[in-house]
């Protein structure tokens, strides 16, 4: 297999690497906790009602989708002499600073609008920092196995960070302070207030932006048709929906399950801590199966596991950390499985696309699963929200045996059966391996002939076939 060199392009350093990643660590940072630790704090701390908040973090999550698109068009299209990408990440510093301030360590009392609006500015600046620093990763080599080790780089910062931000909670829930709640998402806040000013400062300074021509842009009409043609897209988008759905009621409800079902609330970050380290660890494991029975196999086996292995929530009993810990290190074999699998399979249903299609469409297709995933987010933390309070559920409140084991099983039950749906779906993925060597096979072929004609309609040389029609004239 070629590497950089070989190809001649000379590979990034190791020291511009850890640069250029060293930003994700803040960056995700800030996900656990608008997903797990904010949405409890805002309900129980201040008092605002569940359904309110559901709705409010959802009503976030959807601003987000829409702007995603918007601030990726910007990124693209404005250049400066810094070059495509890296004004924008700076620019995007103090709108992220400033909200977390006021998002994580909030004064006085708190309104609903008072949240709202603080909320829409935070996730302006995160998603303006997080498209430009995905897409300035992309643009800094042109080789494909060294752009691997670039987002690579960029996936073990990530994993860094969220390991980080659960650290402190342990940490601060060991001093046992007046408002543990309070003292958890501030010692958050001040981890990226810190952290994002001194990253980004080192990664503009270090790290440079290569020349790139200005994409073009898909128009709208192209994605409905692509996701209305395609049935292997259709698979995926909906197994990452739902999945995301199932995720994120578990995320969103697990503060109150550790709180108040299970009486564990000094020991929830430890909990996510080894669910996370877990993950981790296992992800070279779910690598070789799903290389022994195909992607979409390993993925669907993936949610089984989960569909069999939540319901043990329902015999942790109360007060027992050890127990807890290791039913949650069990949860979190294949936490990332999943993500890491769908976006792995989406790469085979972009080349099929391309077979039958003729188009290149990749960015595309990975733009509809990022908002797929954000989609399912939305929508389960506004049913969660509506769940627990339809179901009775005080945060911060006294509750009865009854609501208690209601919250259990409102954790456990929809998370079960949407898993079950999402092993149904990928089982009847119709592409395997077989199936993906041949369209690899269709496309190489056809890529002779296209590279050929590419560089002739850049050089202005007649290609091989014009420079045949020449000669016989």
């Amino acid at each position: 297999m070629p590497n950089a060199a070989s190809t001649g392009h000379a590979p990034v350093s190791r020291w511009k690497l850890f640069s250029f990643a060293i930003p994700a660590v803040p960056i995700s940072a800030m996900g656990l906790p608008l997903v797990v630790h904010l949405p409890p704090f805002y309900a129980g701390t201040f008092g605002i009602g569940l359904t309110t908040v559901g709705a409010i973090f959802m009503l976030a999550r959807f601003w987000d989708v829409f702007t995603d698109p918007v601030l990726g068009i910007l990124s693209d299209k404005f250049e400066t002499r810094w070059g495509r990408r890296r004004h924008w990440i700076v620019l995007s510093v103090p709108i992220m600073m400033v909200s977390v301030v006021m998002i994580f360590m909030p004064a006085g009392g708190v309104t609903p609008n008072y949240l709202i609006f603080w909320l829409f500015v935070l996730y302006a600046g995160w998603t303006l920092l997080t498209i430009s620093h995905m897409s300035w990763g992309a643009e800094l080599t042109p080789d494909y196995n060294e752009r691997s080790r670039v987002q690579g780089a960029r996936e073990v910062a990530l994993i860094l960070g969220m390991v980080f931000v659960l650290t402190l909670p342990v940490l601060i829930e060991q001093t046992n302070p007046e408002n543990v709640a309070a003292a958890r998402v501030a010692s958050m806040g001040w981890f990226v207030l810190i952290l994002l000013p001194i990253t980004v400062g080192l990664a503009v300074w270090q790290v440079g932006e290569r020349p790139t021509p200005t994409p073009v842009h898909v128009p709208f009409g192209q994605a409905v048709v692509a996701l209305v043609q395609s049935r292997p897209l259709q698979i995926v988008l909906a197994a990452d929906l739902i999945g995301g759905v199932s995720g994120g009621l578990v995320a969103s409800m697990f503060i109150f399950l550790a709180d108040d079902a299970l009486k564990l609330g000094q020991y929830s970050s430890m909990m996510l801590l080894g669910y996370f380290l877990s993950g981790v660890c296992f992800i070279p494991p779910m690598l070789w199966i799903s290389r022994k029975i195909g992607k979409h196999r390993a993925a669907a086996y993936s949610a089984l596991f989960n569909a069999v292995t939540i319901p043990l929530i329902l015999f942790v009993p109360q007060g027992e950390p050890a127990i807890a810990l290791g039913v949650w290190v069990l949860l979190g074999v294949n936490m990332a499985a999943g993500p890491f699998l769908f976006r792995s399979i989406m790469a085979d249903v972009a080349d099929h696309d391309t077979v039958i299609t003729g188009q290149h469409r990749t960015g595309l297709f990975y733009s509809m699963l990022t908002s797929t995933s954000k989609f399912g987010a939305a929508i389960a933390i506004f049913l969660a929200y509506a769940l627990l309070d339809r179901i009775g559920f005080q945060a911060g409140g006294e509750n009865t045996a009854d609501v208690l084991d209601s919250l259990r099983a409102v954790y456990v039950w929809p998370a079960t059966v949407i898993s079950a749906a999402v092993f149904g779906i990928l089982w009847f993925f119709p592409i395997d391996q077989a199936a993906q060597q041949a369209n690899r096979a269709i496309l190489e072929a056809r890529g002779l002939e296209a590279a050929a004609a590419a560089i002739a309609t850049r050089t202005g040389a007649p290609s091989d076939a014009q420079s045949s029609g020449v000669a016989a004239d």
